[in-house]
């Protein structure tokens, strides 16, 4: 068995269209270990989210496989979540309602749900906002009960495609940190799929720039600076030129 957490060999996926079959993704193979960060940047339209979905098991390849743990990927797993840009927050439950949604009631019992949701809502800083319905909440809070719900299942692998997205920038570089900061008190492997480059540098471990379509890894930065990371270091400065070079576009 591999000692990487997940292992992606020979990823390959095309969909049909009116010239035939349209290549997305051309031959993906990485591997991620155990309590990773991973960032996958690429240009619009290159296959990221197609990427993601085969991933986390919401699409097959038409060749090749993901493996996790050893189990080949045939379909989604409360192994792994995904927290996506498009937002998953059940709008006619309350907070404390959205966080328990999900977790087996013979597993945890009422009491125990209503704990369990609590204590995360605490942690991503809802604390008081419990008995609260999305209605009621701002664009960041609301990120943040996705952030909870997510967290609150256990899961062992974070699939994470553009999740701040539609943020204003600084409530966006607020939820980075405070994802990194839960992510210190809980281990966890991540996958990030993300267009923004100074975000992957800020979180990352290690970014990978796939080519355009089809998607191919054309090439894979490691991050080796500590956390919290300040972006006007000039060596992360140098990396980001580095990644801008590969993507084609030279920063003015």
């Amino acid at each position: 068995m591999s000692a990487n957490k997940i292992d992606v060999a020979g990823l390959k996926k095309g969909f049909p269209s009116d010239n035939g079959l349209l290549p997305v993704i051309d031959g993906v193979s990485f591997s991620v270990a155990d309590g990773e960060f991973v960032a996958i940047v690429g240009p619009s339209g290159c296959g990221k989210s197609t990427l993601m979905n085969i991933l986390a098991g919401f699409e097959r390849p038409d060749e090749g496989a993901v493996v996790v743990d050893g189990t080949t990927v045939r379909g989604p797993s409360p192994r792994g979540i995904v927290i996506s840009q498009h937002g998953s927050v059940f709008p006619w439950l309350t907070v404390q309602q959205n966080l328990m949604f999900g977790l087996e009631g013979e597993v945890h019992g009422e009491g125990g749900k209503a704990a369990l949701a609590d204590h995360y809502a605490a942690m991503v800083g809802l604390k008081g906002f419990e008995a609260s319905y999305p209605h009621e909440l701002s664009g960041g809070m609301l990120k943040r009960v996705e952030i909870a719900r997510a967290f609150v299942m256990k899961p062992e692998i974070l699939y994470m495609d553009e999740p701040f997205s539609a943020l204003d920038a600084l409530l966006s570089l607020r939820m980075r940190t405070e994802l990194l900061r839960i992510l210190e008190e809980e281990r966890h492997t991540v996958l990030l799929i993300t267009h923004d480059v100074e975000e992957a540098i800020y979180m990352a471990d290690r970014i990978m720039v796939l080519s355009p379509r089809p998607a191919s890894i054309q090439a894979a930065f490691d991050v080796p600076f500590a956390r919290p990371r300040k972006l006007s270091n000039p060596d992360l400065q140098a990396l980001k030129d580095a990644i801008l070079r590969e993507l084609g576009v030279a920063e003015v």
